[in-house]
């Protein structure tokens, strides 16, 4: 069996990072993502796109040096690789064409990035009814740009899309936005200290000023959301406005409503997590160089907590470089220096944070939806069912999983355990202290027998 000095998993910003240090420094390096190439949800494509006219802008662009980077004959690449079982032991099980492998590292490091948040409202699983993530990947990957779509919700995704939408000449209908004049004057606490991160705020503005320019109409502090089909196929979204009912037609409807970290792997391998209570989602406990406490085994970027991906990238560094100094790589006055370094970008880039948690938080009506809204989307479990299980006395996600099978689809309840647990917050006495993080057990991606039964070792 070939063991590896560190498997990453993830070919993101912040794994594109880890394994370029670590290969150059002279480990040796696997790195395995599901897609068909390197980049992650941010940089995806960017090779492809990179050499032709593009609407993703200067930060999408500057992902080419992380992919440059990583072309090294220390690291061992597989794209289309599904990781769906990670031991303490640092062994990891993936497949890969059909053939499931088994991998083992001195060290194991998980950048499996963020996903979108559940957004769920009256009508939001009907057809045509898509995240803004979800059709950024059909721009970046297929050059497909929705026209005349209505964007929905809140987050700084959401006008970057925009924006690219403008760009491309298909500007977007409108722009819904949840946020409200509450969560602005909330948010501005947080103001002086997010001014370290002006490069930022200045994008923001910059980003909305273009949106106005463009002439695509915005409305703030909406509620009451439903989407409906009507009888020429087209959706009729129907929000409230300034206490006026409105309602919008459109073929396309794109909904955002920020991004959480992506756990699933490290809540299978027993990694201690807590609860974020300004990002109000589950995140790995790490220290501050990602070393979880599992020996050998660290998170970086967005898995570990939402930062952004120029933080993914340097907090991928840091990971590699505590590496790098434990396995006798580097000298103790390089390890000192570099994350030092490093750690001075991060204060700045993380300065922000606070300020657009606050700004763009989550609101009550997506956090506690209409009893006749759909939660569990593979199962078609309503919020109005998980309701009537807790009136009956079920504290637990497992016993909801059990009894009414909220959770138990093809997802495991990857798209609706954010929402679940604000449920069960708000009708039971439990603080979210008492509501642990739900378990994750292998496989934790689709898998046959036939393949299991069939497993070499890599």
């Amino acid at each position: 069996m070939t063991n590896y000095d560190i498997i990453i998993i993830g070919a993101g910003p912040a794994g594109m990072s880890a394994a370029s240090v670590a290969a150059y420094a002279g480990l040796d390096v696997l790195l395995l993502d599901e897609q068909p190439d390197v980049g992650g949800k941010v940089y995806r494509n960017v090779k492809q796109n990179d050499s032709k006219q593009n609407w993703f802008g200067s930060d999408y662009s500057s992902g080419m040096h992380l992919v440059n980077a990583i072309n090294c004959n220390r690291i061992t690449k597989y794209f289309r690789a599904t990781v769906w079982r990670v031991e303490k032991n640092k062994r990891v099980i993936w497949s890969h064409n059909g053939e499931s492998k088994i991998s083992t590292a001195s060290n194991i490091v998980l950048a499996t990035g963020a996903q979108e948040r559940p957004f769920p409202f009256p009508g939001w699983t009907l057809p045509g009814v898509m995240t803004v993530g979800s059709a950024q990947i059909l721009m970046k990957s297929s050059g497909i740009f929705p026209k005349e779509a209505v964007l929905v919700g809140s987050g700084p995704l959401l006008y970057l899309v925009a924006t690219q939408m403008i760009d491309a000449n298909c500007p977007p209908k409108a722009l819904i936005e949840t946020q409200t004049l509450r969560m602005m004057m909330n948010s501005l606490i947080h103001l002086p200290l997010a001014l370290l991160n002006m490069k930022s705020l200045i994008k923001g503005f910059m980003f909305i000023h273009k949106i106005k320019s463009a002439g695509v109409p915005r409305y703030k502090s909406v509620s009451s959301l439903e989407a409906r089909l009507n009888n020429k196929g087209l959706i009729e979204f129907l929000f409230s406005h300034k206490g006026i009912k409105k309602s919008l037609k459109t073929k396309l409807l794109l909904i955002h409503q920020g991004v959480i970290p992506s756990t699933e792997i490290s809540r299978s391998v027993g990694i201690d997590h807590s609860w974020n209570t300004s990002q109000l989602s589950f995140q790995p406990i790490v220290d501050k160089w990602g070393k979880t406490n599992i020996d050998g085994i660290y998170i970086a970027g967005d898995c570990a907590g939402i930062n952004g991906s120029a933080s993914a990238s340097l907090y991928g560094k840091l990971a590699a470089i505590k590496i790098l100094y434990n396995t006798e790589k580097i000298n103790f006055y390089v390890y000192k220096i570099q994350s030092l370094s490093i750690r001075i970008n991060l204060f700045f880039i993380n300065s922000i944070r606070l300020f657009l948690d606050t700004l763009y938080a989550v609101p009550e009506e997506v956090l506690f939806p209409s009893d006749d809204t759909t939660v569990c989307r593979c199962e078609e479990i309503t919020v109005g069912q998980i309701k009537l299980g807790l009136n009956e006395g079920i504290r637990g996600v497992r016993q909801l999983k059990t009894s009414i099978r909220s959770g138990m689809g093809l997802c495991q309840g990857r798209m609706c355990d954010a929402i679940v647990r604000s449920i069960m917050l708000h009708n039971t006495s439990q603080e979210h202290t008492t509501i642990l993080a739900p378990k994750t057990r292998s496989p934790i991606k689709p898998i046959t027998l036939g393949e299991m039964s069939k497993i070499k070792k890599d």
